[in-house]
Protein backbone atom coordinates (compact mmCIF):
# COMPACT_ATOMS: atom_id res chain seq x y z
CA UNK A 1 0.00 0.00 0.00
CA UNK A 2 1.37 3.39 -0.97
CA UNK A 3 2.34 6.09 1.07
CA UNK A 4 -0.65 8.15 -0.18
CA UNK A 5 -3.06 6.06 0.26
CA UNK A 6 -2.17 5.12 3.74
CA UNK A 7 -2.18 9.04 4.93
CA UNK A 8 -5.69 9.16 3.23
CA UNK A 9 -6.74 6.04 5.48
CA UNK A 10 -5.36 7.88 8.84
CA UNK A 11 -7.25 11.05 7.56
CA UNK A 12 -10.48 9.21 6.78
CA UNK A 13 -10.22 7.88 9.74
CA UNK A 14 -9.50 11.13 11.48
CA UNK A 15 -13.20 13.18 9.98
CA UNK A 16 -14.89 9.86 11.66
CA UNK A 17 -13.26 10.70 15.21
CA UNK A 18 -13.72 14.50 14.37
CA UNK A 19 -17.80 13.85 14.08
CA UNK A 20 -18.01 11.04 16.97
CA UNK A 21 -15.96 13.49 19.13
CA UNK A 22 -18.36 16.49 17.97
CA UNK A 23 -21.05 13.78 19.73
CA UNK A 24 -19.82 12.51 22.88
CA UNK A 25 -16.94 15.37 23.90
CA UNK A 26 -19.64 17.66 23.37
CA UNK A 27 -21.97 15.88 25.91
CA UNK A 28 -18.76 15.39 27.97
CA UNK A 29 -18.68 18.88 28.64
CA UNK A 30 -21.54 19.20 29.76
CA UNK A 31 -22.36 15.87 31.94
CA UNK A 32 -21.32 17.72 35.36
CA UNK A 33 -23.68 20.45 35.50
CA UNK A 34 -26.38 18.33 33.68
CA UNK A 35 -25.36 15.53 36.45
CA UNK A 36 -25.70 18.56 39.40
CA UNK A 37 -28.93 19.53 37.93
CA UNK A 38 -30.63 16.05 38.64
CA UNK A 39 -28.95 16.38 42.37
CA UNK A 40 -26.00 14.31 42.00
CA UNK A 41 -23.15 15.10 44.16
CA UNK A 42 -19.27 14.97 43.47
CA UNK A 43 -18.36 11.59 44.32
CA UNK A 44 -21.50 10.40 42.84
CA UNK A 45 -20.35 12.57 39.24
CA UNK A 46 -16.69 10.95 40.31
CA UNK A 47 -18.03 7.66 40.55
CA UNK A 48 -20.10 7.82 37.47
CA UNK A 49 -17.68 9.10 34.93
CA UNK A 50 -14.98 6.71 36.71
CA UNK A 51 -17.57 3.91 36.57
CA UNK A 52 -18.34 4.67 33.15
CA UNK A 53 -14.44 4.74 32.40
CA UNK A 54 -13.85 1.79 33.76
CA UNK A 55 -16.42 -0.12 31.69
CA UNK A 56 -15.07 1.69 28.59
CA UNK A 57 -11.69 0.43 29.34
CA UNK A 58 -12.24 -3.10 30.99
CA UNK A 59 -14.39 -4.57 28.22
CA UNK A 60 -10.79 -3.52 25.60
CA UNK A 61 -9.24 -6.30 26.74
CA UNK A 62 -11.80 -8.85 25.78
CA UNK A 63 -12.48 -6.90 22.44
CA UNK A 64 -8.70 -6.67 21.92
CA UNK A 65 -8.17 -10.10 22.13
CA UNK A 66 -11.15 -11.02 20.02
CA UNK A 67 -9.90 -8.37 17.20
CA UNK A 68 -6.78 -10.37 17.25
CA UNK A 69 -8.23 -13.81 16.58
CA UNK A 70 -10.76 -13.37 14.23
CA UNK A 71 -9.22 -10.42 12.40
CA UNK A 72 -12.46 -8.61 11.76
CA UNK A 73 -11.56 -5.48 12.92
CA UNK A 74 -13.86 -3.35 10.46
CA UNK A 75 -16.99 -5.32 12.73
CA UNK A 76 -15.60 -4.56 15.84
CA UNK A 77 -15.15 -0.75 14.75
CA UNK A 78 -18.36 -0.56 13.31
CA UNK A 79 -20.51 -1.75 16.03
CA UNK A 80 -18.68 -0.29 18.49
CA UNK A 81 -19.00 3.22 16.97
CA UNK A 82 -22.90 2.98 16.68
CA UNK A 83 -23.28 1.97 20.30
CA UNK A 84 -20.81 5.02 21.10
CA UNK A 85 -22.41 7.31 19.25
CA UNK A 86 -26.29 6.81 19.78
CA UNK A 87 -26.07 6.83 23.54
CA UNK A 88 -25.41 10.23 23.56
CA UNK A 89 -28.75 11.83 22.29
CA UNK A 90 -30.37 9.57 24.55
CA UNK A 91 -28.84 10.98 27.42
CA UNK A 92 -31.74 13.93 26.70
CA UNK A 93 -34.36 11.52 27.46
CA UNK A 94 -32.84 11.18 31.26
CA UNK A 95 -35.11 11.78 33.94
CA UNK A 96 -32.58 11.11 36.74
CA UNK A 97 -28.43 10.58 37.10
CA UNK A 98 -29.03 7.19 37.61
CA UNK A 99 -30.59 6.75 34.20
CA UNK A 100 -28.01 9.15 33.20
CA UNK A 101 -25.24 6.64 34.28
CA UNK A 102 -26.36 3.94 32.36
CA UNK A 103 -26.49 5.68 29.11
CA UNK A 104 -22.63 7.38 29.70
CA UNK A 105 -21.77 3.14 30.83
CA UNK A 106 -23.33 1.84 27.34
CA UNK A 107 -21.34 4.84 25.51
CA UNK A 108 -17.97 4.12 27.14
CA UNK A 109 -19.20 0.21 25.97
CA UNK A 110 -19.38 1.45 22.47
CA UNK A 111 -15.90 3.07 22.82
CA UNK A 112 -14.40 -0.08 24.52
CA UNK A 113 -15.75 -2.19 21.73
CA UNK A 114 -14.22 0.03 19.02
CA UNK A 115 -11.20 1.02 20.50
CA UNK A 116 -8.45 -1.78 20.05
CA UNK A 117 -9.76 -2.79 16.35
CA UNK A 118 -9.95 0.73 15.12
CA UNK A 119 -6.36 1.59 16.55
CA UNK A 120 -4.79 -1.68 14.99
CA UNK A 121 -5.98 -0.41 12.23
CA UNK A 122 -4.46 2.85 12.37
CA UNK A 123 -1.30 1.69 13.32
CA UNK A 124 -1.29 -0.73 9.94
CA UNK A 125 -1.41 3.01 7.90
CA UNK A 126 0.93 4.54 10.72
CA UNK A 127 3.66 2.47 9.71
CA UNK A 128 3.67 3.85 6.38
CA UNK A 129 4.12 7.22 7.44
CA UNK A 130 6.04 6.78 11.18
CA UNK A 131 3.78 6.18 14.36
CA UNK A 132 3.65 9.65 15.61
CA UNK A 133 3.09 11.47 12.67
CA UNK A 134 0.12 9.29 11.66
CA UNK A 135 -1.60 8.92 15.81
CA UNK A 136 -0.66 12.96 16.31
CA UNK A 137 -2.36 13.21 12.64
CA UNK A 138 -5.43 10.98 14.00
CA UNK A 139 -5.48 13.10 17.32
CA UNK A 140 -5.62 16.39 15.78
CA UNK A 141 -8.67 15.90 13.60
CA UNK A 142 -10.05 13.99 16.88
CA UNK A 143 -9.67 17.26 18.76
CA UNK A 144 -11.59 19.68 16.38
CA UNK A 145 -14.45 17.44 16.73
CA UNK A 146 -13.87 17.94 20.29
CA UNK A 147 -12.94 21.95 19.47
CA UNK A 148 -16.43 21.94 17.78
CA UNK A 149 -18.82 20.36 19.84
CA UNK A 150 -18.65 21.66 23.24
CA UNK A 151 -17.95 25.37 20.83
CA UNK A 152 -21.79 24.41 19.48
CA UNK A 153 -23.10 23.76 22.89
CA UNK A 154 -22.01 26.73 24.32
CA UNK A 155 -23.78 28.73 21.70
CA UNK A 156 -26.73 26.92 22.56
CA UNK A 157 -26.81 27.57 26.43
CA UNK A 158 -25.45 31.21 25.57
CA UNK A 159 -29.36 31.63 23.78
CA UNK A 160 -31.11 29.65 26.35
CA UNK A 161 -31.05 26.50 25.70
CA UNK A 162 -31.43 23.55 27.47
CA UNK A 163 -29.03 20.86 28.34
CA UNK A 164 -31.63 18.07 26.66
CA UNK A 165 -31.62 20.07 23.59
CA UNK A 166 -27.72 20.16 23.88
CA UNK A 167 -28.55 16.31 24.22
CA UNK A 168 -30.86 15.70 21.25
CA UNK A 169 -29.01 17.49 18.33
CA UNK A 170 -25.42 15.55 18.93
CA UNK A 171 -27.84 12.82 17.23
CA UNK A 172 -26.68 15.00 13.89
CA UNK A 173 -22.80 14.34 13.86
CA UNK A 174 -23.50 10.87 15.06
CA UNK A 175 -25.03 10.18 11.69
CA UNK A 176 -22.44 12.19 10.10
CA UNK A 177 -19.47 9.59 11.91
CA UNK A 178 -21.12 6.95 10.86
CA UNK A 179 -21.79 7.57 7.35
CA UNK A 180 -17.80 8.26 7.02
CA UNK A 181 -16.99 4.94 8.91
CA UNK A 182 -19.19 3.09 6.27
CA UNK A 183 -16.92 4.32 3.45
CA UNK A 184 -13.82 4.39 4.70
CA UNK A 185 -15.08 0.30 5.12
CA UNK A 186 -15.99 0.43 1.68
CA UNK A 187 -13.07 1.96 0.05
CA UNK A 188 -10.52 -0.05 2.52
CA UNK A 189 -11.62 -3.29 2.79
CA UNK A 190 -8.29 -4.65 4.21
CA UNK A 191 -5.74 -1.76 5.54
CA UNK A 192 -3.64 -4.41 7.34
CA UNK A 193 -2.07 -4.60 3.89
CA UNK A 194 -0.47 -1.26 4.52
CA UNK A 195 1.74 -2.74 7.43
CA UNK A 196 5.03 -3.38 6.86
CA UNK A 197 6.22 -6.16 9.09
CA UNK A 198 4.90 -9.95 8.68
CA UNK A 199 2.98 -11.60 10.73
CA UNK A 200 3.81 -14.03 13.13
CA UNK A 201 2.14 -16.94 15.80
CA UNK A 202 0.47 -14.57 18.57
CA UNK A 203 2.66 -14.48 21.48
CA UNK A 204 0.95 -13.02 24.80
CA UNK A 205 4.67 -12.33 25.56
CA UNK A 206 4.61 -8.33 25.67
CA UNK A 207 8.32 -7.77 27.37
CA UNK A 208 9.23 -6.22 30.16
CA UNK A 209 9.08 -2.63 28.72
CA UNK A 210 5.47 -2.63 27.85
CA UNK A 211 4.94 -3.89 31.31
CA UNK A 212 7.09 -1.27 33.01
CA UNK A 213 5.09 1.94 30.59
CA UNK A 214 1.86 0.36 31.44
CA UNK A 215 2.52 1.17 35.27
CA UNK A 216 3.53 4.26 34.32
CA UNK A 217 0.48 4.97 32.47
CA UNK A 218 -1.26 3.65 35.48
CA UNK A 219 -0.03 6.37 37.48
CA UNK A 220 -1.05 9.50 34.86
CA UNK A 221 -4.91 7.64 34.97
CA UNK A 222 -5.03 6.95 38.54
CA UNK A 223 -4.25 10.75 39.12
CA UNK A 224 -5.55 12.90 36.45
CA UNK A 225 -8.74 14.43 37.12
CA UNK A 226 -11.83 14.14 34.75
CA UNK A 227 -12.96 17.62 32.99
CA UNK A 228 -16.60 16.95 34.47
CA UNK A 229 -14.87 17.61 37.78
CA UNK A 230 -13.35 20.36 36.47
CA UNK A 231 -16.41 21.42 35.49
CA UNK A 232 -18.44 20.85 38.61
CA UNK A 233 -16.01 22.88 40.72
CA UNK A 234 -16.91 25.75 38.66
CA UNK A 235 -20.15 25.23 38.71
CA UNK A 236 -20.34 24.53 42.43
CA UNK A 237 -18.48 28.09 42.96
CA UNK A 238 -20.16 30.01 40.69
CA UNK A 239 -16.92 31.38 39.26
CA UNK A 240 -18.27 31.89 35.79
CA UNK A 241 -21.51 31.35 33.89
CA UNK A 242 -23.16 27.90 32.42
CA UNK A 243 -21.98 28.54 29.06
CA UNK A 244 -18.42 29.20 29.71
CA UNK A 245 -18.15 25.30 30.70
CA UNK A 246 -18.37 24.35 27.37
CA UNK A 247 -16.43 27.23 25.86
CA UNK A 248 -13.84 26.14 28.47
CA UNK A 249 -13.37 22.47 27.20
CA UNK A 250 -12.95 23.90 23.65
CA UNK A 251 -10.32 25.80 24.30
CA UNK A 252 -8.84 22.43 25.88
CA UNK A 253 -9.84 20.46 23.17
CA UNK A 254 -7.59 23.30 20.85
CA UNK A 255 -4.93 23.03 23.28
CA UNK A 256 -4.88 18.97 23.08
CA UNK A 257 -5.02 19.03 19.08
CA UNK A 258 -2.04 20.97 18.94
CA UNK A 259 -0.04 18.93 21.67
CA UNK A 260 -0.85 15.98 19.85
CA UNK A 261 0.49 17.18 16.68
CA UNK A 262 3.86 18.75 18.11
CA UNK A 263 4.46 16.04 20.77
CA UNK A 264 3.81 13.40 17.81
CA UNK A 265 6.85 14.89 15.91
CA UNK A 266 9.08 14.93 18.74
CA UNK A 267 7.60 11.50 19.74
CA UNK A 268 8.93 9.98 15.90
CA UNK A 269 12.54 12.09 16.70
CA UNK A 270 13.02 11.88 20.57
CA UNK A 271 10.93 9.03 21.49
CA UNK A 272 9.63 8.81 25.38
CA UNK A 273 11.10 11.83 26.04
CA UNK A 274 8.73 13.41 24.54
CA UNK A 275 5.86 12.16 26.26
CA UNK A 276 7.38 12.41 29.25
CA UNK A 277 7.82 16.49 29.27
CA UNK A 278 4.36 16.69 28.25
CA UNK A 279 3.34 14.93 31.24
CA UNK A 280 5.64 17.07 33.90
CA UNK A 281 4.29 20.00 32.37
CA UNK A 282 0.37 18.62 32.64
CA UNK A 283 0.84 17.54 35.83
CA UNK A 284 0.81 21.64 37.40
CA UNK A 285 -2.76 21.93 36.32
CA UNK A 286 -4.77 20.99 39.56
CA UNK A 287 -2.76 23.32 41.16
CA UNK A 288 -4.76 26.00 38.99
CA UNK A 289 -7.89 24.03 37.54
CA UNK A 290 -9.27 23.80 41.39
CA UNK A 291 -8.71 27.78 42.33
CA UNK A 292 -11.45 30.36 42.37
CA UNK A 293 -10.31 32.39 39.95
CA UNK A 294 -11.40 31.60 36.62
CA UNK A 295 -8.18 33.01 35.10
CA UNK A 296 -6.53 30.60 37.11
CA UNK A 297 -8.76 27.82 36.12
CA UNK A 298 -8.67 28.79 32.25
CA UNK A 299 -4.21 28.26 32.34
CA UNK A 300 -5.04 25.15 34.30
CA UNK A 301 -7.16 23.66 31.32
CA UNK A 302 -4.55 24.40 29.18
CA UNK A 303 -2.24 22.04 31.01
CA UNK A 304 -4.63 20.10 31.12
CA UNK A 305 -5.14 20.20 27.48
CA UNK A 306 -1.52 19.21 26.84
CA UNK A 307 -1.85 16.32 29.13
CA UNK A 308 -4.76 15.11 27.36
CA UNK A 309 -3.02 15.48 23.92
CA UNK A 310 -0.24 13.46 25.04
CA UNK A 311 -2.15 10.65 26.52
CA UNK A 312 -4.65 10.60 23.38
CA UNK A 313 -1.76 10.37 20.83
CA UNK A 314 1.71 9.50 21.64
CA UNK A 315 0.45 7.69 24.76
CA UNK A 316 -0.93 5.20 22.52
CA UNK A 317 1.59 5.50 19.90
CA UNK A 318 4.06 3.95 22.31
CA UNK A 319 2.36 0.58 22.05
CA UNK A 320 2.36 0.13 18.65
CA UNK A 321 6.30 1.24 18.62
CA UNK A 322 7.12 -1.37 21.38
CA UNK A 323 4.57 -4.33 20.20
CA UNK A 324 4.52 -6.12 16.90
CA UNK A 325 1.39 -5.95 14.75
CA UNK A 326 0.22 -9.52 15.36
CA UNK A 327 0.09 -8.56 19.16
CA UNK A 328 -1.00 -5.16 19.23
CA UNK A 329 -5.11 -6.39 19.48
CA UNK A 330 -4.78 -7.62 23.20
CA UNK A 331 -1.79 -5.34 23.94
CA UNK A 332 -4.04 -2.07 23.01
CA UNK A 333 -6.53 -4.23 25.12
CA UNK A 334 -4.68 -4.97 27.69
CA UNK A 335 -3.40 -1.33 27.90
CA UNK A 336 -7.10 0.26 28.33
CA UNK A 337 -7.80 -2.27 30.59
CA UNK A 338 -5.51 -1.21 33.06
CA UNK A 339 -5.88 2.23 32.32
CA UNK A 340 -9.51 2.06 32.60
CA UNK A 341 -9.30 0.24 36.39
CA UNK A 342 -7.10 2.95 37.28
CA UNK A 343 -8.89 5.93 35.79
CA UNK A 344 -12.51 4.61 37.96
CA UNK A 345 -10.43 4.25 41.04
CA UNK A 346 -9.00 7.32 40.84
CA UNK A 347 -11.79 9.30 39.50
CA UNK A 348 -14.08 7.81 42.67
CA UNK A 349 -11.57 8.66 45.10
CA UNK A 350 -10.79 12.63 43.62
CA UNK A 351 -14.41 13.14 43.63
CA UNK A 352 -14.76 11.96 47.38
CA UNK A 353 -11.54 13.54 48.23
CA UNK A 354 -13.11 17.52 46.43
CA UNK A 355 -16.24 16.81 48.39
CA UNK A 356 -13.78 17.03 52.11
CA UNK A 357 -11.35 19.05 50.93
CA UNK A 358 -10.83 20.20 47.29
CA UNK A 359 -6.84 20.70 48.81
CA UNK A 360 -6.82 17.04 48.80
CA UNK A 361 -7.45 16.08 45.48
CA UNK A 362 -5.13 18.78 44.33
CA UNK A 363 -1.97 17.43 46.08
CA UNK A 364 -3.47 13.50 45.30
CA UNK A 365 -3.04 14.54 42.04
CA UNK A 366 -0.22 16.87 41.28
CA UNK A 367 2.20 14.33 43.32
CA UNK A 368 1.22 11.21 41.34
CA UNK A 369 1.14 12.62 38.29
CA UNK A 370 5.02 14.23 38.51
CA UNK A 371 6.56 11.14 39.91
CA UNK A 372 5.03 8.88 36.62
CA UNK A 373 6.36 11.82 34.71
CA UNK A 374 9.71 11.23 36.11
CA UNK A 375 9.38 7.36 36.16
CA UNK A 376 9.31 7.95 32.75
CA UNK A 377 12.01 10.11 31.89
CA UNK A 378 13.58 6.58 32.49
CA UNK A 379 12.93 4.99 29.22
CA UNK A 380 14.20 7.74 27.00
CA UNK A 381 17.12 5.59 26.34
CA UNK A 382 14.70 2.96 24.96
CA UNK A 383 16.03 1.98 21.52
CA UNK A 384 13.30 1.31 18.92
Amino acid sequence: MSRKKAFLFIVLLGLVSLFADVTYEGARSIIGPFMKTLGASAAALGFAVGLGELTGYAFRLISGILSDKTRKYWLFTILGYAINLFAVPALALAGNWQTALVLIIAERFGKALRTPARDVLLSFASEEVGMGKGFGIHEALDQIGAILGPLALTFALAFGKSYRFCFFILLIPALVAMVLLLTARITFPAPQEMKKRKDNPVDRNLGKTYWFYLAIVSMVAFAFVDFPIIAYHMKSFEVTKDFFAPATYSLAMAVDAVAALVFGHLFDKKGFVALAYALLLSSFFPLLSFSNSFPLIFAGVILWGIGMGAQESIMRAVVAKIVPAEKRGFAYGMFFTVYGVFWFSGSWIMGTLYDINRFYLILFSFVIQFAAALLLLRMKRYEW
